[in-house]
């Protein structure tokens, strides 16, 4: 079906605009840290917000008010348990993954790099990133629990940068 009437094409736009607005304002009165880099737990309430604004677009059966009341739902939790792994060592290790060591001495760690299902040419393309030619001239390289690597120089003499030039 490409079209059905003109009356859902307004619903959606009648709709849809309130929700929009509801879910932006949601998002700003809940802080930065719910539209921060995203962790597993960041990234499953997003996909949430996603699919219930689509839901309240697309579907007769969901009232505005209550898209609105899922937003608030959603948001409210996932302010509470940031609120809660803030202030709890238990919640953060349950909510947050801990960094990986993947790279240490210019040697890749063949089990964290499994266990992290990333492959040494992912692991090559970061030290490349970070402005290395090979691994050799990295200290370090940690994969961050919102999937981004860190690449670490080796230690040498205080004030020296061993990163080549660029």
């Amino acid at each position: 079906m490409i079209f059905d009437t003109w009356t859902g094409l307004l619903r959606v736009v009648l709709v849809g605009v309130p929700a929009y607005a509801a879910l932006v304002l949601l998002l700003r009165a809940s802080g930065k840290r719910t539209l921060s880099k995203m962790n597993a737990f960041d990234f499953i309430v997003t996909v949430a917000l996603g699919s219930t604004l689509a839901t309240v677009l697309l579907s007769r059966d969901v009232a505005l008010v209550e898209g609105v009341a899922a937003f608030a739902v959603l948001i409210g939790l996932q302010y509470a348990i940031t609120w809660l792994s803030v202030r709890s060592d238990r919640v953060r290790r349950i909510v947050k993954a801990e960094p990986s060591l993947l790279l240490h001495d210019g040697r890749p760690l063949d089990g964290a790099l499994k266990a992290a299902r990333v492959t040494r040419e992912e692991l090559e393309a970061a030290v490349r990133s970070g402005g290395y030619t090979d691994l050799d001239g990295v200290g370090a390289v940690v994969l961050e629990t919102d999937g981004t690597f860190t690449v670490l120089q080796r230690p040498g003499p205080v004030g020296v940068d061993r990163r080549p030039e660029t």
